[in-house]
């Protein structure tokens, strides 16, 4: 079942870095649309996303939009051990290049916020299936995280183009509640 993971987050991978720059941006522009309009964004105070690389969804869009008044939004930090932690960065210069080349917020300039405090977590994903079932890069960070996260609603962020039939899960593993993409919302059944 390795090989088959891998393989399947290989080819998903090489998917999403075919989109061009400008199909990115519109369809990330659509799902961020899709998100903010949920029940689960607008009934959400504080909601953890993540700084999008390579070719993956942005959300940027969230943190500025009119709905998102009021809202506390948290980022990752990756930790030693392949730990996570939610921190709210207090300002733009709360933000430095981190594991991986993706942009942390800065412990010191952020606001730990506690994972059974926070209501909504958009992930990244490689690649999902329509049972909301989700692989990330393979490290791990949100698999061991999402566990402490008791009260929040978990969804994830992919474009349809990532989708595949059946995402081959392991033990550890978490499914989604929600896959959002430009083109709809997969709720787990």
């Amino acid at each position: 079942m390795k090989e088959e993971r891998q393989a399947l987050r290989k080819a998903k991978i090489q998917a999403r870095k075919s989109l061009q720059k400008n199909e990115i941006r519109e369809k990330s522009q659509q799902i961020a649309e899709r998100i903010l309009a949920s029940k689960e964004f607008q009934e959400a105070e504080k909601i953890m996303i993540y700084r999008g690389i390579g070719g993956e969804v942005r959300l940027d869009v969230l943190e500025t939009a009119k709905e998102s008044e009021g809202k506390q939004f948290l980022f990752p930090l990756c930790l030693p051990e392949r730990q996570m932690a939610a921190l709210a960065p207090k300002g733009d210069d709360a933000w430095i290049p981190g594991a991986y080349g993706i942009m942390e917020p800065v412990p010191a300039k952020s606001i730990l916020v506690e994972p059974e405090d926070i209501d909504l977590i958009i992930c990244p994903c490689t690649v999902f299936d329509e049972a909301c079932n989700r692989m990330g890069m393979g490290g791990g960070y949100y698999d061991r995280y999402l566990p402490k996260c008791r009260k929040a609603v978990v969804a994830a962020a992919a474009f349809e183009i990532q989708k595949a039939e059946a995402v081959p899960m392991e033990p550890w593993d978490r499914a989604v509640s929600l896959v959002f993409t430009e083109k709809k919302t997969y709720r787990k059944k």
